[in-house]
């Protein structure tokens, strides 16, 4: 298999001692890992580079959810009653600040108590089997919501939820200048607490030499730029990556942020394993970084984007290596692992879908033997018989075939996936296969 040649054409590179931190940022779902940093890390270690993945989006969550935290929050919130307090002895509060003095007075160190005993209910709920009690299920949500209310006082007027996908900073992530304007705001930006209890304890214990981040979306813009610019602050000398789809898609206006590029020192576009793999080796080495494929890079003379790109043969590389991720700190009763057996999409022809721009080439797909390979090493090795499949659009021709062959190989995996459905799928014995 393809993926076994690439383990053993690595050994030749085994003396590589290089040390490198992945991070996923918030925001996300926490119900599963994202792909990025097991992609990565699948190629990193078997260079012989030693390689710690953080999910701190799970994390995160895993933080807020805590007794501790909350108990932090409080603390935030006290401060913030005592300063309309100490306002209000010297003038009339406006609108705003008595809505807010009236839900500052409501967070009762009993309420505080409340909440701190409730939510690690409401996290084992969701991690167990009573997540499949709707009565449960439905008091744990509620819970978390309740929750990041209380948290959101702590960070106003930051409005921070649970699912993320409604959080709000107030600042926008998609212009450059709020971003740096949000980086230092300790009042709304509640990442930099994140940074201070979650990442700088593994960067002083860990002691890495590049740290690489990967940014799935435009809300994880703030979060990451904060990192990296507090990361640059205590740990000048790491050498700090971005890459990921939105940072390929907004590569022409990162290449002119020279204020928000002083927090990095290189961005990785398009497919990022050979790439970083490659960048790995030069920072490590002190060799210059021009002519390295997929690259941006700052350097004493200004910041640079290198003419070369490459892709990924799909069939040479190895499968995702989840260790070290949290795997039991997921919000879900199941472990569910993400695996993608194409890239790009097959259909190509959505008129208000950009995603296609992060990557080189156009649709390419593993073969079957090499599909099924894998998932049945993931399902042994992680003991999960849960998948989801993550490619842009599963090709209809590849969901018939890995059907069956998933049939006559008895995997016995649960798995979904993205589809655009289309005519051929209307035959009723693809369905009857599919759930055979």
């Amino acid at each position: 298999m393809g993926f076994w040649s690439f383990f053993h054409n690595a050994e030749i590179t085994l003396e590589s001692t290089m040390k490198i931190l992945l991070l996923f940022p918030p925001d996300w779902l926490p119900s599963e890992p994202y792909l990025s940093l097991p992609a990565l890390t699948s190629v990193l270690r078997p260079a012989g580079h030693e390689v710690v993945q953080k999910d701190i989006n799970v994390e995160m969550y895993d933080l807020f959810f805590s007794r501790p935290f909350i108990e932090q929050v409080a603390g935030r919130i006290a401060h913030e009653l005592n300063h309309l307090l100490h306002v209000e002895k010297d003038r009339a509060l406006d609108e705003e600040e008595s809505a807010l003095k009236k839900q500052l007075l409501q967070c009762t160190p009993e309420l505080r108590n409340q909440i701190a005993d409730d939510v690690e209910k409401a996290k084992s709920i969701l991690r167990g089997e009573s997540f499949y009690d709707i009565d449960k299920l439905e008091w744990a949500t509620n819970i978390l919501h309740q929750t990041m209310a209380f948290i959101s006082l702590g960070y106003y007027p930051a409005q921070i939820c649970f699912p993320p996908i409604e959080t709000d900073l107030v600042y926008k992530p998609f212009m450059s200048s709020e971003i740096l304007e949000a980086i230092d705001d300790d009042q709304i930006n509640i990442y930099r607490d994140v940074y201070r209890q979650l990442i700088a304890p593994v960067i002083q214990q860990e002691k890495p030499g590049m740290v690489g981040i990967s940014i799935v979306q435009q809300k994880q813009l703030i979060p990451t730029f904060t990192f990296c610019k507090m990361i640059k602050e205590e740990f000048p000398d790491v050498h700090i990556t971005i890459g990921g789809n939105i940072v390929t898609r907004t590569r022409d206006e990162l290449k002119d942020q020279e204020q928000l590029f002083a927090t990095i020192d290189s961005a990785v576009l398009y497919e990022g394993e050979s790439a970083y793999l490659q960048l790995v080796s030069a920072v490590e080495q002190a060799k210059p970084l021009a002519g390295l494929p997929n690259l941006i890079y700052r350097d004493d003379s200004g910041i640079h984007a290198n003419e070369d790109v490459c892709s990924e043969d799909l069939s040479k590389l190895p499968p995702p290596d989840f260790e070290g991720l949290p795997l039991d700190k997921y919000f879900i009763p199941k472990l569910i692992l993400p695996y993608l057996a194409t890239r790009g999409c097959y259909w190509g022809r959505c008129t208000f879908c950009d995603h296609f721009q992060g990557y080189v080439e156009g649709f390419r797909t593993m073969q079957v033997d090499q599909i099924v390979e894998e998932i049945k090493f993931l399902k042994e090795k992680h003991n999960t018989r849960y998948f989801h499949f993550t490619d842009e659009s599963y090709p209809p021709a590849l969901f018939r075939k890995l059907s069956q062959r998933l049939i006559d190989d008895k995997l016995d995996i649960v798995w979904t996936t993205h589809m655009r459905f289309e005519e051929t799928l209307l035959d009723e014995q693809v369905w009857k296969d599919v759930q055979a």
